[in-house]
């Protein structure tokens, strides 16, 4: 159980340093902590719509992301567009992180809020 815990507040970090990289360089926002609030409220968010809708044939995932991106898009500024880029930006942000993790045999290819990891 401690360990589960431990693996869910590191990916929760590595999640929350992604959008925190996605909003600084899209809308120019420096606060870590939004950003790891967003990012626990995107988990939340993408478990339980997916949980209800995920095992929907093409529409369930695509109703998860749009759920997720809603997230970004209420707590940063600058609509949806803004809102894909700060997702766009924190996903590379993140794959590249645990790329250097995973090579230095810390952890695998995962992250908890944001999309694919």
């Amino acid at each position: 159980m401690i360990d589960s815990l431990i693996v869910f507040v590191v990916s929760l970090l590595i999640g929350a340093l992604g959008i925190y990289v996605g909003a600084k360089a899209i809308v120019d926002s420096e606060d870590y902590t939004y950003a790891l609030i967003t990012a626990l409220i995107g988990a939340v968010v993408w478990g339980v719509v997916g949980f209800f809708f995920g095992w929907v044939p093409l529409l369930g995932p695509l109703l998860v992301f749009v759920a997720y991106l809603a997230v970004i898009n209420a707590r940063y500024p600058g609509g949806w567009v803004d809102a894909a880029a700060i997702t766009l930006v924190a996903w590379i942000a993140v794959l590249v992180v645990l790329y250097v993790l995973a090579i230095l045999g810390v952890t695998g290819f995962d992250a908890v809020g944001v999309p694919g990891l």
